[in-house]
């Protein structure tokens, strides 16, 4: 077993078997913790929180596929409900968890999905969901690497479907891809002018050895290029992985949920 793997074991405990296939009509006897969304039954854990009508979603990154994220996020998302006081939703994406692969597959394949019109309309959808479920109309989405480029793609392919936006580690236009490949995919950083007025919080490491620190301050430039409402947070010495529980990162996004 290679170290990233004995690393995510550590983390997670446990690895469990995905569900694969499920219907929608199968979703819906699985219990309160599962809803189906953009074609996929997607498994997640809520913390309610006192604040009426917003809701927090956290998007997990890449793991190996049939990781249990929840094991995982479901505690951070408590700990954001001791901080905000919101309604706090950590969801498992397709291939996690028990979420299903319907028609997504987990974000181990590849490497580009999450700038695949599909996945980005699938989050969109998920978000609706949920919105519909907690009646909020206030929604904060905060991502963890893959899981914050897909909140940066959304927001630009779905302009004002989130209030606000924290991208912690992410990456954001198609630099590592090949030209024929570009063609297919859909990234924040060539559609900036159909953002809207989502506030968006970008969080780095400086010792993140995977999404580079320029990467994200090179965007924020960009951004702030833009007209878009965007702040800009380092973490002095923090590596990618946990980047979205440290303490900067934390304060920084109960900094900006709560104005």
């Amino acid at each position: 077993m290679n170290k990233i793997s004995l690393l995510i074991l550590s983390i997670f405990g446990s690895i469990t078997f995905v569900f694969g296939a499920v219907s929608q009509e199968k979703c819906n006897t699985l219990g309160e913790n599962f809803i189906f969304a953009g074609g996929e039954c997607i498994e997640f854990k809520a913390f309610k929180g006192e604040v009426e009508n917003t809701i927090n979603v956290v998007v997990h990154g890449t793991w190996k596929e049939g990781t249990n994220t929840l094991g995982r996020y479901a505690p951070f998302a408590e700990t954001l409900v001791m901080n905000t006081d919101i309604t706090t939703i950590a969801v498992a994406l397709p291939g996690y968890s028990k979420s299903s692969t319907n028609k997504l597959k987990s974000l181990s394949h590849g490497g580009g999905a999450v700038y695949t019109p599909e996945y980005i309309d699938f989050i969109a959808a998920l978000i609706n969901e949920l919105k519909k479920k907690y009646n909020a109309r206030t929604i904060n989405y905060m991502g963890h690497s893959a899981g914050g480029s897909l909140g940066a793609n959304l927001v630009a392919k779905h302009p004002g479907i989130v209030n606000t936006l924290t991208a912690v580690g992410a990456r954001f236009n198609l630099d590592k891809f090949k030209e024929e490949e570009k063609k297919k995919l859909y990234s924040i950083g060539d559609n900036m002018d159909k953002v809207g007025d989502t506030k968006i919080l970008l969080v780095y490491g400086t010792a993140d050895k995977i999404s580079e620190p320029k990467v994200t301050t090179d965007f924020y430039e960009k951004a702030k290029k833009s007209g878009l409402d965007v702040t800009l947070i380092k973490v002095e010495g923090a590596p990618h992985i946990d980047l979205d529980m440290t303490d900067t990162s934390v304060e920084a996004f109960t900094e900006m949920v709560a104005e």
